[in-house]
């Protein structure tokens, strides 16, 4: 099976770019989507019930900020929305999904934001959703996680690492928290199967029109856990696809 993930900036945006029609071609049998910035009262029949897709949602308190959902071709067994944090939960951060097989979570985890003023919020979120996972790999789930971690990991997820060494994103305390969760079993699937290959983006900014030069940043991901490592067939990066300052990432699994 193929999955999929995309901060899409905005899904009623993506919308007028032709979302649906390209969610409708088939493109995968689950596909993730964050930073959707709608509120449940402006989510239509178009969106809520895509054909050949079951779909869910997590929306942000605040308004035209934040959000995930997931289309999936199968129904989940059951969704949770909450990492059990009211200041986390608000903002309509994360979908987990529970399948036979395995759980899978579409997330999308804070920016540090300008001057960096919520890297200490990213980094409890970080936290809390880590306790979170290893609380189900305990008890022996299979984790698919998939989403916009906004952060690089190493210098060659990135174009410009030297100069970013200082901001959000880049920072050494971010990047720590991407090694421990690989430390505690979980692989990041495009450098398990890119290894040392540099030039792979997923994010370019838009103010700077980073994309025509492709200065850009590897800040979307894939991680599963190890005891789904012989699963794993490919990890690819949808670099030509167009319609936001990101572009979508993705796995085949046998699954």
């Amino acid at each position: 099976m193929k999955l999929l993930s995309w901060n899409i900036n905005g899904i009623r945006a993506a919308e007028g770019k032709g979302f649906f029609n390209w969610l409708q071609s088939g493109p995968a049998e689950i596909v993730c989507v964050q930073e959707t910035k709608a509120q449940p009262e402006q989510l239509t029949e178009k969106f809520l019930k895509p054909e050949g897709y079951h779909s869910f949602w997590n929306s942000a308190e605040r308004k035209g900020y934040s959000g995930v959902a997931v289309f999936t071709q199968t129904e989940p067994l059951s969704v949770n929305r909450d990492l059990g944090f009211k200041e986390f939960d608000c903002e309509g951060r994360m979908l987990q999904l529970e399948f036979k097989d395995y759980t899978l979570f579409n997330v999308y985890f804070p920016n540090g934001s300008s001057g960096n003023v919520r890297v200490p919020y990213k980094m409890g979120f970080y936290d809390a959703f880590l306790k979170h996972i290893e609380r189900l790999r305990k008890k022996g789930k299979r984790l698919i996680i998939c989403g916009d971690v906004n952060t690089a990991h190493e210098p060659i997820d990135l174009a410009r690492p030297k100069e970013n060494e200082k901001n959000t994103g880049f920072l050494p305390e971010e990047r720590a928290w991407i090694s421990t969760l690989i430390s505690k079993g979980y692989i990041d699937t495009f450098r398990s199967r890119h290894p040392n290959e540099p030039g792979h983006y997923s994010w370019w900014d838009y103010k700077t029109k980073a994309r025509e030069r492709d200065v850009g940043w590897r800040i979307d991901y894939f991680f599963i856990s190890n005891d789904l490592e012989s699963k794993l067939k490919t990890a690819f990066i949808l670099k030509d696809m167009l319609g936001s300052d990101h572009c979508p990432v993705g796995i085949e699994i046998a699954l």
